[in-house]
């Protein structure tokens, strides 16, 4: 029998929570964020996830200004709706539109987001990127109680916010009643240059809150195709990840698929989130997974072992370099 993803609990201690599996679909790609995307072939991507193992699918308002949810839409009508998971967001609606975190617009969000992916119900919705919040008391006092409310209604199933800046989450984490806030998403903290989530992973569990990893090639600056002009990372990060790049392929090894073996490791993180857009990326990075966690041969093993020692010697200086996002102005 052909090794599929696995799954188990969002929530950790909860058995009755929902199983997603631990590689989940990102579909910002989808939503033109590098680039005009082939929709019949993300389409194709979707399905061919499903039916690798992969039951999660991550999206928002922001991709594409709502085209990621369509397409997600789409391709949800050729998969048992019940058998998966979706996730989507509320807060930042796309280019020339304003950040809006306010109750009223968080709950008419949803509304929009369940027309464009003509489903009854989302299984996750997340306050997007928190820090792009005036002050992040209205995420606690105004934000979270909005979706709180449309959990108990039965229009979302959990509740949680995304964001860079992880002194956000444990201010948040600990002005909230514990059961608040089912999940998080942190992006770009588990990375080859920056491992910083892992250390949180107690705190997280400690608040039973489930933990989803994203952008783990840091947004794109640990790919075979490096960083976009657009890359926020300081300078001496955007160098050292080509030296990393240039190093990785001179054995042989995709640098990509270091970065996702390495992300994909570590136990806490309930999924670990890697965009696709066509069925061939799927199975790629399906196969990447199932490596990373012993359940197929690497057939490049030493390969990769001797790629991964020198990479991480070109990016220890660099060891959790991040950037600040969102409003300069956020009030914690």
């Amino acid at each position: 029998m052909t090794a599929k993803i696995p799954k188990h609990p969002l929530v950790p201690g909860k058995p009755d929570s929902f199983q997603v599996s631990v590689l989940g679909m990102g579909t910002s790609p989808l939503g033109h964020a590098y680039g005009t995307p082939d929709e019949e072939a993300g389409l194709a991507a979707i399905v061919e996830a499903f039916n690798k193992g992969i039951n999660f699918y991550d999206t928002a308002p922001f991709y594409g200004g709502g085209s990621a949810e369509r397409l997600l839409g789409r391709a949800l009508k050729k998969l048992p709706r019940h058998e998966v998971f979706v996730t989507t967001k509320v807060g930042k609606y796309g280019p020339g539109q304003p950040a809006d975190f306010t109750g009223p617009r968080v709950t008419r969000s949803v509304s929009e987001s369940l027309e464009r992916l003509d489903t009854e119900y989302i299984d996750l919705i997340l306050i997007h990127d928190v820090e792009y919040v005036d002050d992040l008391k209205e995420i606690i006092n105004d934000t979270l109680p909005a979706l709180v409310k449309l959990r108990e209604s039965g229009k979302v199933k959990y509740v949680g916010f995304s964001g860079l800046p992880l002194d956000a989450f444990t201010y948040i984490l600990d002005r909230v009643p514990k059961g608040t806030v089912d999940a998080v998403l942190s992006y770009c903290h588990n990375t080859l240059n920056d491992k910083s989530l892992i250390d949180l992973l107690p705190y997280f569990a400690e608040k039973s809150v489930g933990v989803i990893s994203a952008s783990v090639t840091s947004m794109g600056l640990f790919t075979k195709q490096g960083a976009l002009d657009w890359h926020p990372a300081p300078k001496p990060v955007l160098q050292a990840a080509i030296q990393a790049r240039e190093k990785a392929a001179s054995h042989g090894v995709d640098i990509g698929t270091l970065a996702i073996k390495e992300a994909a490791r570590p136990q806490g993180i309930a999924v670990t989130l890697v965009g696709m857009r066509t069925p061939d990326e799927v199975n790629t990075d399906v196969q990447i997974v199932l490596e990373a966690l012993g359940l197929v041969e690497s057939k490049d093993a030493k390969k990769e072992e001797a790629a991964m020692k020198d990479v991480n010697a070109i990016l220890k200086p660099h060891m959790g370099a991040t950037w600040v996002t969102g409003n300069p102005n956020n009030k914690t």
